[in-house]
């Protein structure tokens, strides 16, 4: 498996795909997004989902800068948001992700 964390902070893409998709994580339900981008029924680990969307973005970005007209920046925005978080999942011990939210 790749290190998301690490891969993150490497990608160089255009500011406001970034930003979109920093501001899509709080919407995202990995139940619903995940089996539409991967075109499949159910959802796989974190850790698996993050090599595939590692990959699916690679190939997407290779559009973008291709110019393909094939190439979908919806598509690509929902990429980067599930990326983001399922990184994020990865990232977070089980202790805290099953912490209650103070209230």
């Amino acid at each position: 498996m790749i290190d998301p964390i690490r891969h993150l902070s490497q990608l160089r893409r255009p500011g406001l795909l970034i930003r979109a998709a920093r501001a899509g994580m709080s919407e995202y339900r990995r139940d619903t997004l995940l089996p539409r981008l991967f075109g499949m029924a159910g959802t796989p680990r974190p850790g698996a989902a993050v090599d595939r969307l590692i990959s699916l973005e690679g190939d997407l970005d290779d559009q973008r800068r291709a110019g393909l007209a094939t190439y979908s920046t919806l598509r690509h925005i929902e990429v980067l948001i599930a990326l983001m978080a399922e990184a994020r999942l990865i990232a977070t011990p089980a202790s805290v992700a099953a912490r209650p939210e103070p209230g």
